[in-house]
């Protein structure tokens, strides 16, 4: 999606996910965001869009009663005018750069226009080579990139606010992690934009103070004579002689300008203002191009990860095609004040969910229970007073994995409700049977989590499930 949508919608991501007990914004106000947003793109309408439109209504209602949020959207948007704030720059600073010294003269081997044109193709090569060694990676970005972006992102998350401000903070880091080819691109696009006005700028001085002086062309140096002069300035300034069809100068002429002496400057400007074009304007034009074309590629295109389970929640809601979970409880009967909470922590995990509930497998039994699991996710509800056994269950857990290959995911529920009030005033033994269930879902590659369906803490089960699945598909 667009950058816009894709900031939006990375924002309300944070705080849903960070927001675990809905003190920031309740079931009920992301079904409404959810229900709003579908009534308004239609039931025909593309993922993105209804992302996008659900983000934009939640953003809205929930910068009315968290103003922080809004400040953090707008800290993180692009300013366009620090671009153009540093291009100008550039520009003024090439006009009045100090190229030809003083005392009405140019130095031919004047640093100035010698060291731009040299760090120009420095910066070629180096571009070069990167993206040789970093081909199909993205860059990271350099410190000039890194402080272009921080100028015209925005700096830092808020300091304070409570859980607003840790939702803030993940949002500051997920938009930063992914945005950043974006924002190196960018970058690269004002970089090369203020090169090219810096020598421009310079060109600029040159002609504005040739017109105001007549200046005199000479050098001088301890170690060079007039023959290796004479070989620098013709490979510097070749370019400008092939554009202009100005020749550099002979060895007796370049002798002869040697300090004190000199002659009018008219050609050297005209030789230095063709090799700047050439050298230095054109390239980084062409390379501001390219950096703009890819900008605006990744800016229309900004990839989210929407198979991740916090956006199939909300497709599923959507699309009205329910997640399918079957429970199998082993050798357990759960009370109705643990099937309530199993349904709860199901509904809060999965969102538009159909749950159905096999009945109970004997213990030590073969057999796994018959029917369509393609698709669905297994849930086997073990009881955390029985001690787990390989032979037992973790047969059990094989057999089924066997059975159900096309489940979308297996994963070993752990009742700890009876266990955990029997030895409340001793942890230690609850934390042995966790290690013990644990270790035998690893043994059979199940995932497992650990809740007390009788008084479940919805937010730390949802994290467990979700990590849990996550696994699983890795």
């Amino acid at each position: 999606m667009d950058e816009t949508a894709a900031l939006k919608v990375i924002a309300i991501r944070a705080i849903e996910t960070a927001d675990g007990s809905r003190t920031l914004w309740s079931d009920d106000d992301r079904a409404w965001a959810s229900r709003a947003a579908a009534e308004t793109v239609g039931a025909d309408a593309k993922p993105e869009a209804f992302l996008a439109r659900r983000a934009a209504l939640a953003a809205e209602k929930l910068g009315e009663r968290h103003p922080a949020l809004p400040r953090a959207l707008r800290a993180l948007r692009w300013r366009p005018w620090v671009g153009a704030a540093i291009v100008c720059f550039a520009f003024v600073l090439g006009v009045f750069v100090d190229q030809v010294g003083g005392a009405q003269r140019i130095n031919i081997l004047a640093p100035p226009v010698l060291g731009l044109l040299i760090w120009n193709v420095v910066v070629y090569l180096a571009t070069v080579v990167g993206y040789i060694v970093r081909y199909g990676e993205d860059a990271t970005p350099g410190p000039l990139r890194a402080m272009i972006t921080r100028l015209a992102r925005g700096l830092s998350p808020p300091r304070r606010g409570g859980a607003i401000r840790d939702a803030i903070v993940a949002f500051f880091d997920e938009w930063t992690r992914r945005s950043v080819a974006l924002y190196g691109f960018r970058a690269a696009r004002i970089l090369h934009f203020a090169a090219a006005a810096l020598a421009a700028g310079v060109i600029a001085g040159l002609y504005l103070r040739g017109v105001a002086f007549e200046y005199r062309a000479s050098w001088e140096s301890t170690f060079l004579d007039a023959s290796m002069v004479r070989s620098i300035v013709a490979f510097a300034y070749a370019p400008g002689a092939l554009l202009t069809g100005i020749h550099v100068p002979d060895v007796d002429v370049i002798a002869a300008i040697r300090s004190p002496a000199g002659e009018n400057a008219a050609r050297w400007l005209h030789l230095m203002a063709a090799t700047i074009v050439v050298v230095v304007i054109v390239p980084r034009l062409l390379l501001a191009l390219i950096a703009r074309v890819f900008e605006y590629h990744r800016a229309a295109r900004l990839l989210l990860p929407l198979d991740e389970r916090y956006f199939q929640r909300l497709l599923r809601g959507f699309r009205g095609r329910p997640a399918r979970v079957r429970v199998i409880p082993y050798s357990h009967t759960p009370a109705p004040a643990a099937i309530a909470g199993l349904e709860a922590v199901i509904a809060r995990t999965f969102g538009n969910v159909a749950v159905t509930f096999a009945q109970p497998v004997a213990y030590g039994a073969d057999e796994v229970p018959a029917g369509d699991a393609a698709g669905a996710t297994l849930v086997v509800l073990f009881n955390a007073s029985a001690t787990p056994e390989r032979e037992v269950h973790g047969t059990f857990l094989a057999a089924l994995a066997r059975a159900h290959p096309g489940a979308e995911a297996l994963v070993a529920l752990i009742d700890e409700g009876a266990w955990a009030a029997h030895w409340k005033s001793t942890p230690a033994r609850i934390s042995e049977r966790r290690v013990a269930w644990r270790q035998l879902g690893e043994e059979a590659h199940v995932p497992t989590v650990f809740v007390d369906l009788s008084a479940p803490d919805i937010a730390a089960a949802e994290n467990a499930f979700d990590e849990a699945i996550a696994a699983r598909a890795e």
